[in-house]
C-alpha cells in the first residue's frame, strides 16, 4: 500500500480544500482551476515526458472536445452526458492521428511541435470562421444546457478532483504495466528501444490517445463549468504555456510532479495577475530559466534531499549501534 501513499495524501489534502476555502466563490474557482491544470499537466507528462512527443496543441485538443460538446448540446439539443463522450472521442482520435503520422513520417520532436502548433492555429481560425456555430470571438454560453452540477462551486470542484484522480490512476496503471517499461525505454533512447523489439508506433499512439482523452474530458467539462466557451478560453497562451511551465516546475516523468507544478504555477499566476498582459513576458522568462537551470523539477530535487537526509541519519546511527554492541556483554 505504500506505493499509493502519495496519491492518498494528495487526495486527502485536496478533498479538504473546500472546507479551508470557507465557501468563498473566488477561492473555490481558483482551486477548481488548479485541478483543471493538474489533470492537463498529467496528460502532457504522459505525451511529452515519457514518449518525447511535443504536442503544442493542448488548447486545440481540449477546445475541440469543449466546443463539440457545447455546440452539439445547443444545435441538436443533446444531453451533455452524450456530447461530452463524443468530444472526448474526437480529442483522443486527433491525438492518436498526430502521433501515428509523426511516427510514420519519422518526424522529430521539433517537427512534431511545428505540426501540432499549426493545428492549434487552424483550430483558432476554424472557431472564428464557423461563426454560425461557434459565435466567433464572442463565444457561446454553456450554462443551462443540462449540466447543473458544474454550475455549483463545491460539486464542480469534486467533479474535477475525480477527473484528476482518474488521470493519476490511469498514469499509475500504465506505468506499472508492460506499457510503463516501454515508455521508460522510449524516454531513454527511442532507437535502442526499437532495436530491442519495442513497438514504438503502438506505444507512442497509445500514450497520445490516452493523454488526449484526458485533455478532452477536462476540456469538455471545463467548457460547461466556465459558463462560456470562446477562443480566449482555449488559447495557446492560456493552456499550453501554463501546462509546460507546470510540468517543468514539478518534474517530468514523475507521478506527483504535475500536481505540485500546477500548484506552484497557480501561486505564480496570482502574483503576476496585477501585471496584466505583461504576465506573458513573465511566463516566457520563466520558461527560459526552467529550460536552462531547473530541468529536473521540484519532485526529483525533493527526492534527492530526502535520500541525503536518510543517508546522514544512517551514518549517525552506525557509530551509536557499534558502541551499543561493544558495551553489550
Amino acid at each position: 500500500m505504500r506505493k499509493y501513499a502519495d496519491i492518498a495524501a494528495v487526495t486527502l489534502v485536496l478533498a479538504l480544500v473546500p472546507a479551508a476555502a470557507g465557501g468563498s466563490p473566488y477561492y473555490m474557482r481558483l482551486a477548481t482551476l488548479a485541478l483543471v491544470y493538474m489533470a492537463w499537466t498529467v496528460a502532457f507528462n504522459l505525451i511529452f515526458g515519457h514518449t518525447k512527443q511535443l504536442f503544442l496543441c493542448l488548447n486545440a485538443l481540449a477546445g475541440t472536445a469543449g466546443y463539440l460538446a457545447v455546440v452539439l448540446a445547443i444545435q441538436l439539443k443533446l444531453s451533455p452526458w452524450v456530447t461530452v463522450p463524443l468530444g472526448v472521442a474526437a480529442a483522443a482520435g486527433l491525438g492518436a492521428l498526430f502521433s501515428y503520422v509523426s511516427v510514420l513520417r519519422g518526424l522529430g520532436v521539433i517537427f512534431l511541435g511545428i505540426v501540432t502548433l499549426s493545428f492549434s492555429l487552424i483550430f483558432h481560425n476554424l472557431v472564428l470562421g464557423l461563426r454560425q456555430f461557434t459565435n466567433g470571438e464572442t463565444g457561446l454560453v454553456s450554462r443551462g444546457l443540462g449540466f447543473s452540477l458544474l454550475e455549483q462551486p463545491v460539486p464542480s470542484y469534486y467533479i474535477f478532483l475525480a477527473v484528476l484522480l482518474a488521470a493519476l490512476g490511469t498514469y499509475h496503471l500504465l506505468m506499472s504495466s508492460k506499457s510503463g517499461m516501454a515508455f521508460r525505454a522510449l524516454s531513454d533512447d527511442e532507437l535502442t528501444a526499437e532495436l530491442s523489439g519495442i513497438d514504438v508506433t503502438r506505444y507512442k499512439v497509445l500514450a497520445a490517445a490516452v493523454a488526449s482523452a484526458i485533455l478532452g474530458l477536462n476540456g469538455a467539462l471545463y467548457a460547461f463549468y466556465n459558463g462560456i466557451v470562446s477562443p480566449s478560453v482555449f488559447s495557446f497562451v492560456g493552456i499550453d504555456i501554463p501546462v509546460l511551465i507546470a510540468l517543468l516546475l514539478g518534474g517530468m516523468r514523475t507521478r506527483l510532479g504535475p500536481v505540485l507544478g500546477a500548484v506552484a504555477f497557480a501561486l505564480i499566476e496570482e502574483l503576476v495577475r496585477p501585471w496584466g498582459q505583461l504576465n506573458v513576458l513573465v511566463y516566457g522568462l520563466l520558461l527560459i530559466v526552467l529550460f536552462t537551470t531547473f530541468r529536473e523539477g521540484m519532485v526529483p530535487v525533493i527526492e534527492k534531499l530526502w535520500r541525503r537526509l536518510d543517508l546522514r541519519q544512517a551514518a549517525r546511527l552506525r557509530p551509536e549501534q557499534a558502541e551499543a554492541q561493544r558495551r553489550t556483554p
